[in-house]
């Protein structure tokens, strides 16, 4: 066995079989073997917890590397430097001479330089003639660039592991937080739920993240927060599918009601002509032939106009409100004083009714703006005797789109009530 690459401590510094194993494996490693330095320094700096040095140890050997004169380790280049304790010291940032003694042995403990001692303990090179350095005595490099493939492995390692934490880390937060926002905010709408017991539960896994963790302690943690986030969004989605259910139901029931319609003023429709409802009992007379049977001007749909013209000029706004003066509550400062404050009202009235927008709108395009107004106005009017005023407004918009139906008679019948019978007779009175 070649034996050349035996070298023993200077002075009482003790020979271990450590410090021969490492001679051993950085003369038979190193063959054919090149790194660059300070990628290797890195992964170095990488793996330090794993290879036992500290950060002060690790300022140690990046000056002994600022020493070799290459940025290629390389066996055939020789890989001992020798400098000076005083140099070394500089280089170090100034480390004392006992420190810097530590620290030299802590590397040399982990494998990573050897110490290659002269004859006296000195640090020096002996050069040929020609200049190159023939025998070198100081801190040898090979045990670095013999486990750099180990190092390497190990950075990469360490890195991944420091990557899963930090994604776990992530996904804590956001978890804890989409767990935290979500119950705050059932408490402060007081949804139905158990969610003091929730919160409680949250507080405990809040309770068990530790200062300090790794991986796998967080993911055992965070499996836990997503059990916790997936009851509290599960609870929550029953809310809100209570809240569509309960909101389907009463729109069915408003189609259902226009299908089959139950009032006397729902009856009124089957009519051959709706004018007829104003019908004069006390003369038999119908209304359909009154001077207000006039059909009324379409006007377009948009609203946003300062004033708007009345839709015939013998229906004053103040028979509107006299036929109906319920709206006058709806509008601006409970008073309706010009045609837009009915419109304005009528808008908000209709939602009150529960007439869709697009039965709104429909009946919009077919009689015009201040028409369905007086029209939203006479169903407030009765809206006691009736039961769909969305499914009665899309079958007086057939009407009008068919030319059949004029808002006069309407308005009409609601003014000649009090006269009739001392009190209002709606619009669904039959004609006798």
């Amino acid at each position: 066995m070649d034996s050349a690459y035996v070298t023993t401590p200077f002075g009482r510094r003790p020979m271990t079989l450590g410090m021969l194993a490492n001679q051993h494996q950085a003369e038979t490693s190193v063959a054919g073997v090149t790194r660059n330095k300070w990628k290797l320094f890195r992964s170095v700096c990488e793996a330090r917890t794993t290879l036992g040095v500290t950060d002060r140890a690790l300022t140690v050997l990046d000056a002994l590397l600022s020493f070799y004169p290459k940025d290629e380790l390389s066996s055939g280049a020789g890989l001992v430097v020798f400098p000076s304790n005083n140099q070394l010291s500089l280089r170090a940032r100034g480390m004392t001479p006992s420190t810097l003694r530590r620290h030299l042995a802590m590397l040399i403990e982990a494998g990573l330089i050897l110490r290659k001692d002269s004859p006296n303990g000195k640090r020096y090179a002996r050069r040929d003639r020609e200049g190159e350095i023939d025998q070198a005595y100081g801190f040898s490099l090979a045990p670095l660039l013999a486990k750099a493939e180990q190092i390497e492995a190990t950075a990469a390692h360490v890195a991944h592991e420091r990557y899963l934490l930090r994604v776990s880390k992530e996904r804590l937060t956001v978890c804890r937080r989409d767990v935290a926002k979500l119950i705050t905010t059932a408490l402060n709408e007081n949804l139905p739920g158990d969610w003091e017991t929730l919160q409680t539960r949250f507080d405990t896994i809040v309770g068990q993240i530790p200062r300090v963790a790794n991986a796998n302690r967080l993911d055992a943690i965070l499996v836990a927060m997503n059990d916790l986030r997936n009851a509290v969004v599960n609870q929550l989605e029953t809310h809100v599918n209570a809240q569509d259910m309960r909101a389907n139901e009463s729109q069915n029931e408003r189609h259902i009601q226009d299908s089959h319609p139950e009032s006397h003023f729902e009856l009124e429709r089957n009519s051959e002509n709706i004018s007829e409802v104003g019908n004069d009992e006390r003369g038999g007379r119908s209304l359909a032939g009154a001077p207000h049977q006039a059909s009324f001007t379409q006007l377009p749909a948009q609203a946003g106009t300062t004033e708007l013209t009345p839709p015939v000029k013998s229906l004053a706004l103040g028979q509107v409100l006299q036929a109906c003066p319920q709206i006058a509550a709806y509008g601006p400062r409970g008073m309706i004083r010009s045609w837009t404050d009915l419109v304005s009202a009528t808008s908000l009235v209709r939602t009150m009714l529960g007439i869709s927008p697009s039965a709104g709108n429909d009946a919009c395009n077919a009689m015009g703006q201040q028409n369905l107004a007086i029209v939203v106005a006479c169903l407030l009017e009765k809206a006691e005797t009736i039961n769909s005023p969305g499914g009665y407004l899309r079958d007086l918009t057939k009407r009008a789109q068919q030319g059949k139906f004029s808002v006069g008679p309407m308005l009409m019948a609601l003014l000649r009530a009090p006269a009739i019978n001392g009190e209002r007779v709606g619009m669904s009175q039959r004609v006798s």
